[in-house]
């Protein structure tokens, strides 16, 4: 059973979060990328909780009614904000003193990669889907023999204000296009507009590229094991990237290819990616 809750954390700000499993579980902790929601993981949290886990799913920071501070102030959504955000979440979950799981995609997945970075000690294993170390996603960007450059050109419209109302018009056509035409089914779709789709969410999740150009960070070798997924059909991260994270990872490493399967993994292909999740927890036990 999943149960929807609010949690507010030492900095005050109070994340919408989806839950499953006993209190007091090993905590796996979920971190949704964009243009999504909390919902991306509806299809894991009730395997995780019927596998002993206790699974939390939080709207992050600017997705969050309660957790959405000025976007037009960037330092509101710096990187180290995002990531102190992860912990914080943790321990208002009841696991300030204990180890735990992290699973992030996308945006999500590059603070996890921070996390795993600044926080290693407090986690007992890293699963990453899509997005590839911010250390072999820079190399590929400035590989001239690559495409990643091409294909991360839609992050420059991020960084332009007129950007989030363009996305929001006729009922959010864009944000719609562009996610149906990644494979994203309908019913996931409306999920996430419910939490993205009105200006003041859409503003406060734009803000983390604007804070972030170009997703650069600073995150030395990972010392955590490590799951990375990664769909041959993602239009967004290319093979360059992808399989280049395993230079990266100095822990347990294991990358596996969904192929078919483009950018957004649990939207397209939840029970392998669940399944694959779950070896992995039970691989690397807290």
């Amino acid at each position: 059973m999943v149960e929807t809750t609010n949690v507010k954390t030492r900095s005050g700000l109070t994340f919408t979060v989806d839950v499953a499993g006993p209190a007091g579980g090993p905590l796996v902790l979920l971190l949704h990328g964009f243009p999504e929601s909390r919902h991306s993981w509806r299809e894991a949290l009730p395997a995780l909780g019927a596998a002993g886990y206790r699974a939390v799913a939080p709207d992050q920071r600017g997705y969050s009614p309660g957790a959405r501070p000025d976007p037009t102030d960037l330092s509101n959504y710096a990187f180290d904000r995002l990531i102190d955000d992860a912990i914080e979440i943790a321990a208002a979950a009841g696991y300030a003193d204990k180890r735990f799981h992290l699973v992030g995609h996308d945006w999500g997945g590059q603070v996890s990669w921070g996390v795993a970075g600044k926080y290693p000690d407090r986690l007992a294993s890293l699963a990453i889907l899509s997005r590839p170390h911010p250390s072999s996603f820079r190399r590929a960007l400035l590989d001239e023999a690559s495409d990643q450059k091409h294909r991360s050109r839609h992050h420059r419209a991020f960084l332009e204000p007129e950007t989030g109302m363009m996305l929001l018009a006729g009922n959010a056509k864009r944000l719609r296009e562009g996610l149906s035409g990644q494979g994203v089914p309908a019913a996931a779709l409306e999920k996430h507009l419910s939490v993205l789709g009105n200006p003041e969410a859409l503003e406060g999740a734009l803000a983390w590229y604007r804070s972030n150009k170009g997703l650069a960070a600073d995150i030395g070798t990972i010392a955590v094991p490590t799951l990375y997924i990664w769909g041959d059909a993602d239009a967004t991260v290319g093979p360059d990237a992808a399989h280049g994270t395993a230079d990266f990872v100095g822990a347990a490493y294991a990358m596996e290819v969904l192929p078919g399967v483009g950018h957004f993994v649990m939207d397209q292909e939840p029970n392998r990616a669940t399944e694959l999740l779950l070896a992995h927890l039970q691989k690397h036990p807290v």
